[in-house]
C-alpha cells in the first residue's frame, strides 16, 4: 500500500501553513490533522491503484511459498464487507491476504431493481459498480470511525495530563493504523456486451474502484451460472478480445498493476454460439473447433439445403447443430478445453489469473487440469470457487467413501451411499475423515493445483437466509425475545462484535467528534449520559 503520512507531518504541514497556530475560524490543528488523516484515499481510483499493488505482492508472495494463498467472502452490501473485515482484523491484527469478492450472482438475485432474477447478466450493469462504490464507502468509514475512536483516546489522555509515552504511544497507534480497505475481486459477468460495453463498464468498475476484474468465457446475451446447464461459449478468439478490453481500461485510467481473473466454463459448457474462422492449422479457432461433434459428409448422408459443412482431417463434415441453431461439442471434452482455455487467456490474452468452474469440490480433477497448464505456464495461478452450489458434505464422504473402498479399508454396505448425508454418520470415522479434509481443501487445492485465492461466492446470502429463518422461527414462535436476546445479542457480546453497539458503528461517535470540532462545547451530542449505547459501554 501506498505510505501515508504521519500524525507529526501533517501537523508540521499545517503549521507551516499557519505558523502561529491560528486557522481561520478558529480550527484547531488537530482537528485538520484528524480529518485528513481518516480520508485514507482521496478516490476510490486510487483505491484501485493501491489495491492492484497488494494483489500483485500477494502473487508473488504465493509464487514463493504455497501455503501464502489469500481468501474471500462474496459480499452483497458494503456493511457485509464492513463486518467481514472488522472481524478478519479483530482475530488476526492484520487485513493481509484477505479480500472481498463482489459476485454477479448476487448482484442479480439481491442488488436488482427488476426483482431477484437468476445469474443471467438480468441486471443492471450500473449496480455492479455501484457495490463497489459501495463496499469501498463502508470501508473507509470504518477506518474513520476507528481513528476517530484513537483521535479521542489522545484527546482524553492529553486532557488528564498523561505522560509523554503514553502520548507517544498513541500516536504511534494513529500513524501504524491499517485500513480497512482491502482489494476487490469483482465479477463482470461475461462483459454485458460486446468487447467495446466490456472496456466501458470495466472503466466504471475501476473508477469505483476494482483492482481486479473476473470475466467468464461465455456468451453475453446466453450467459449462465456457472453451476447451471446451457452455458454457451465464445471462440477463443473473442475472448481474448474481451480480455483486451479490460487490461486498456486498466491501461487508461493508471492502474498498471491491475489484475485480470479469466474465467472458463467450458468444463461444463457443451455448446457455441459460433464457429470461428480458422486461418491456420494449430490457430486459436482450429483448436475451439476441432473439438465440435461432426458427422461425414457422404452419399449416404449427404449435405441438405441450409447446413453448414467445414474440413477436417481431409473430409467434409457437417457440425452437430441444434434447432436453436447452436453447435454441440463432443461429449467428454470438457478439461481438454479448458486447459487449451486457460493456456490462450493466459499467453495471448495477457490474463493474470485463471478460475475453472468446476462441478464439483475435488482436488485431483482440478489439479489434474491444472499441471496440464503449468506444463506450458509454469507459474500459472488461479482464483478458486469454493461454491455453495456444492453439496460439501455429500461430495466429501463420496470421496472417501470411494478412496477406503478401493483401498480395502471398507465394504460398500458399511456407508450406503444413499444415506452419506444421515446425521448418524457425522461421528463416524468416515464422517470425520470427510470433515478433516474439508478443513485442508484450501491449503491441499492451493498447494496441489496453484490456487491463489480462495473464495466463496454466496455465502452471505445464505448466512442472511438462515440467520433469518431462525430469528424468525424463535421470535414468531415461543421463544419471543429469547431468540434474539440468546442467539445475537448475548453472542454479539460475549464474542465482542463491534456492532452490538450499533450506534457506535455507524459513527455516531464520529458525528459527535466533528460537532465539537466546529461548535465546542455548544455542540449538541447523542452519546451523552442517556445514551442507551452506555449499556453495552464495558462488554464488548
Amino acid at each position: 500500500m501506498s505510505t501515508r503520512p504521519t500524525y507529526q507531518d501533517l501537523r508540521k504541514s499545517v503549521l507551516d501553513r499557519y505558523p502561529n497556530g491560528t486557522v481561520p475560524g478558529g480550527i484547531d490543528v488537530d482537528h485538520i490533522v484528524q480529518l485528513k488523516l481518516q480520508n485514507t484515499y482521496s478516490t476510490h481510483l486510487d483505491i484501485a491503484r493501491d489495491m492492484a499493488g497488494v494483489m500483485r505482492k500477494d502473487m508473488s508472495a504465493y509464487d514463493a511459498d504455497h501455503s501464502k494463498f489469500t481468501q474471500s467472502l462474496g459480499c452483497w452490501s458494503g456493511f457485509h464487507a464492513h463486518q467481514m473485515i472488522k472481524s478478519v482484523k479483530r482475530m488476526k491484527g492484520t487485513t493481509a491476504g484477505t479480500y472481498v469478492y463482489l459476485s454477479g450472482w448476487m448482484v442479480a438475485g439481491l442488488r436488482n431493481r427488476f426483482g431477484h432474477q437468476p445469474d443471467q447478466s438480468m441486471h443492471e450493469k450500473t449496480s455492479v459498480v455501484d457495490l463497489i462504490q459501495e463496499i469501498y464507502v463502508s470501508l473507509r468509514q470504518a477506518d474513520e470511525v476507528a481513528l476517530n475512536d484513537l483521535f479521542r483516546e489522545l484527546k482524553a489522555a492529553r486532557k488528564k495530563g498523561a505522560p509523554h509515552d503514553v502520548i507517544e504511544t498513541i500516536i504511534a497507534s494513529i500513524d501504524n493504523f491499517e485500513s480497512h480497505v482491502v482489494p476487490i475481486i469483482a465479477d463482470i459477468d461475461a462483459g454485458f456486451g460486446n468487447e467495446h460495453a466490456t472496456y466501458l463498464l470495466a472503466k466504471e468498475m475501476i473508477k469505483a474502484g476494482a483492482c481486479c476484474i473476473q470475466i467468464e468465457n461465455q456468451v453475453s446475451d446466453a450467459k449462465q451460472c456457472g453451476h447451471q446447464d446451457g452455458k454457451v461459449t465464445v471462440p477463443r478468439e473473442d475472448f481474448v478480445e474481451k480480455l483486451r478490453a479490460c487490461r486498456l481500461a486498466f491501461e487508461e485510467l493508471g492502474v498498471d498493476e491491475g489484475v485480470i481473473v479469466a474465467r472458463t466454463d467450458s468444463l461444463g459448457a457443451g455448446l457455441t454460439q459460433k464457429i470461428p474462422v480458422s486461418q491456420a492449422a494449430g490457430d486459436l479457432a482450429s483448436d475451439y473447433i476441432k473439438w465440435l461433434e461432426v458427422e461425414e459428409i457422404t452419399p449416404e448422408n449427404p449435405l441438405s439445403e441450409g447446413e453448414l459443412a467445414i474440413s477436417r482431417d481431409g473430409k467434409m463434415v457437417r457440425p452437430v447443430r441444434l434447432p436453436n441453431g447452436l453447435f454441440k461439442f463432443r461429449e467428454g471434452t470438457g478439461a481438454d478445453r479448458v486447459v487449451e482455455d486457460c493456456i490462450a487467456n493466459l499467453t495471448v490474452g495477457g490474463a493474470d489469473l485463471l478460475w475453472i468452474e468446476t462441478d464439483t469440490p475435488d482436488v485431483d480433477i482440478i489439479a489434474g487440469m491444472v499441471n496440464r497448464v503449468k506444463e506450458v505456464v509454469p507459474d500459472a495461478k488461479l482464483t478458486y470457487n469454493n461454491s455453495p452450489s456444492f453439496n460439501w458434505t455429500l461430495n466429501l464422504r463420496k470421496q472417501v467413501r470411494a478412496a477406503w473402498i478401493a483401498e480395502g479399508k471398507i465394504k460398500g454396505d458399511d456407508y450406503p451411499e444413499a444415506e452419506l448425508m444421515s446425521a448418524r454418520f457425522d461421528n463416524t470415522p468416515l464422517g470425520q475423515e470427510a470433515d478433516a479434509r474439508l478443513q485442508r481443501f484450501q491449503y491441499d487445492i492451493s498447494d496441489r493445483a496453484g490456487v491463489f485465492h480462495n473464495l466463496i461466492t454466496l455465502p452471505t446470502f445464505h448466512m442472511t437466509a438462515f440467520a433469518m429463518d431462525q430469528l424468525s422461527q424463535g421470535y414468531f414462535g415461543e421463544d419471543k425475545m429469547a431468540a434474539y436476546v440468546q442467539s445475537i445479542q448475548r453472542q454479539e457480546i460475549r464474542g465482542s462484535v463491534s456492532a452490538v453497539k450499533h450506534q457506535h458503528e455507524v459513527g455516531s461517535d464520529l458525528g459527535d467528534t466533528f460537532k465539537e470540532m466546529v461548535a465546542g462545547e455548544r455542540a449538541l451530542k447523542a452519546g451523552g449520559v442517556h445514551n442507551t449505547m452506555n449499556q453495552f459501554e464495558n462488554v464488548a
